[in-house]
C-alpha cells in the first residue's frame, strides 16, 4: 500500500462550479487515489509519507482536452492568417515533416518536456497522419508520467500531396494502429482523429466509424470553428442538417461506448447544442486560438446554461502556450466580449468557472479526475506564489485569482498523476 499526504492551501471546485478553500489542510492519498481533504491528519495516517509544502497552494492537475503536438515549433507564428489559410501555410507543411523519425524525436522531445514541467496533468492530443512518429510520441509521454489521448490524425483529401493518405490506407493504417497501442501502454492511449470533415471523404469516416465500434476507443475532432469551415462543410455533406450532424452521420459524435472531444464549437447552434448534449459530447474551449485565428467567440456561458460538458484547451499552435492559466483567463476575457459585444444575456465567466472547467470538467473525459474528493485519481500540482507577494491584505480566493493571471511568476515545485510523482527536471 502506497500512502502519502501533502499540506498546504487546498483549492478545487464542486460541482456547482464554485472554488471550495481549505487553508493549512492535508490531502490524502492511498495507492493513486484521493482519501479527502482534512484540516487535521487522521492519527492512522502518522505513519505515511508526510509532506508539509507550508504556505504553497495545492491544486488539482490540469486537463488540455485539445493541443497538436507536431504543431509546437511554431507556435506564435502566423497570427495574421484566417484558420483556413494559416493551415495551408503553417500546420499542414510542419506536420509533413514528421515522416522524418529523426526531426520527430527532436521536436516530440521538447513538447513532452515542456508539457511535462507545466500544470497540466492529462491531455487529449492530435499527432501526425504519420504512424511511427504518432507511436515515438506515445512511447515519450509513456515514459513522463502523464496520462494522455494521443490520435494518429486522418487525411484523404483537401491537403497537400505530401500530407494526404488514400481512404483505405488511412483506415487500415488506423486499424493496426489502435491494435498494436491500445493495451500496450499504461497511461497513454489512442483516440480516433479524423482531423475535421473538410480533410476526410465519406468513405474514410465510414470506416472510421466501424473502426470505433470494433476498438470503442475515444473520438476527437473540430466542429464549427469557421464561418468558412463550415459553409464547406454543407458543400461536402449535403446530407447533413448541420456541422456536427456530419460526424454524427458516421457514429463519431459521442453516444454509448463513443466518448468524443469536440474542439471549438464557436458557432455551434442549437441544433448541434442538443445533439452535444443527448451524445454526452465534451467540448474544448480554445479560447485563444479562436482569437488567433480570427475564428470568434465561443458562447461558453450558453454551454453551461444549456448543462453541456465543457473543457479547456491549449490548442497549440493556434494558441501560443501549453498554459492551462492562460486558457483560464482568456476564457474570461473572451466571454467578456461576447457578452458586451455579441449578446448581453451572455454573461462573463468567472474564476471559478474557468477553474473548474480546467479541472472537473476536462478532467471528467478521463474519470474521476479534477477534484480531491474522496474516490478521485490524485493529480495534483504544488505551486510556489511567493513572488507574488503583495504588501495588500487579500484573500485566498484573491490570491488564487492573481495566480491564475501572473503564473509565470509563480513556480511549480512538485507534481503528481494518479499519486505518481512526476520528474519537473
Amino acid at each position: 500500500m502506497n500512502r502519502f499526504a501533502w499540506k498546504g492551501h487546498i483549492f478545487q471546485t464542486n460541482d456547482d462550479m464554485k472554488i471550495e478553500i481549505f487553508e493549512n489542510s492535508w490531502v490524502l492519498c492511498e495507492d493513486g487515489i484521493c482519501k479527502g481533504i482534512f484540516k487535521e491528519l487522521p492519527e492512522e495516517w502518522k505513519n505515511a509519507e508526510l509532506t508539509d509544502f507550508g504556505d504553497k497552494i495545492i491544486i488539482p492537475g490540469f486537463c488540455d482536452l485539445h493541443v497538436h503536438a507536431p504543431q509546437y515549433t511554431y507556435r506564435g507564428t502566423g497570427m495574421d492568417l484566417e484558420l483556413l489559410d494559416w493551415l495551408q501555410k503553417y500546420a499542414f507543411p510542419e506536420e509533413a515533416s514528421y515522416a522524418d523519425l529523426e526531426y520527430a524525436e527532436k521536436a516530440y522531445s521538447i513538447f513532452v518536456t515542456d508539457l511535462r514541467r507545466s500544470a497540466t496533468t492529462r491531455a487529449s492530443i492530435f499527432a501526425s497522419l504519420h504512424v511511427p512518429a504518432t507511436e515515438l510520441l506515445m512511447e515519450k509521454l509513456e515514459a513522463s508520467g502523464l496520462k494522455t489521448y494521443v490520435g494518429k490524425v486522418n487525411m484523404d483529401r483537401n491537403s497537400p500531396d505530401i500530407l494526404r493518405e488514400t481512404a483505405e490506407s488511412s483506415a487500415a493504417d488506423t486499424d493496426r494502429w489502435i491494435s498494436e497501442t491500445e493495451n500496450r501502454f499504461e497511461n497513454t492511449k489512442p483516440i480516433i482523429t479524423p482531423r475535421f470533415i473538410p480533410s476526410c471523404t465519406d468513405e474514410l469516416m465510414t470506416s472510421l466509424g466501424e473502426i470505433q465500434k470494433k476498438h470503442k476507443t475515444a473520438v476527437q475532432s473540430h466542429v464549427s470553428e469557421n464561418p468558412s469551415e463550415i459553409k464547406w462543410v454543407s458543400e461536402l455533406c449535403p446530407f447533413s442538417d448541420f456541422y456536427g450532424d456530419a460526424y454524427d452521420h458516421f457514429g463519431l459524435f459521442g453516444g454509448e461506448n463513443c466518448k468524443t472531444i469536440m474542439a471549438h464549437c464557436v458557432y455551434s447552434d442549437e441544433r448541434e447544442q442538443k445533439l452535444m448534449k443527448e451524445r454526452g459530447v465534451w467540448i474544448a474551449h480554445c479560447p485563444q486560438s479562436n482569437m488567433n485565428v480570427a475564428s470568434g467567440i465561443a458562447p461558453v456561458r450558453e454551454f453551461i446554461n444549456n448543462g453541456l460538458k465543457v473543457g479547456l484547451g491549449s490548442d497549440v499552435a493556434g494558441g501560443s502556450s501549453l498554459s492551462i492559466f492562460r486558457a483560464m483567463t482568456d476564457a474570461i476575457m473572451s466571454s467578456k466580449l461576447r457578452w458586451r459585444l455579441v449578446d448581453p444575456s451572455l454573461h462573463q465567466l468567472s474564476v471559478d468557472e474557468v477553474f473548474h472547467m480546467a479541472t472537473r470538467g476536462g478532467g471528467s473525459f478521463f474519470g474521476k479526475v479534477g477534484a480531491f474528493e474522496e474516490g478521485f485519481e490524485m493529480d495534483a500540482v504544488v505551486i510556489d506564489d511567493s513572488a507574488l507577494y503583495t504588501p495588500k491584505k487579500i484573500s485566498m480566493h484573491d490570491r488564487f485569482e492573481r495566480l491564475c493571471y501572473l503564473y509565470k511568476d509563480a513556480k511549480i515545485v512538485s507534481k503528481c498523476v494518479s499519486g505518481r510523482k512526476i520528474d519537473l527536471g
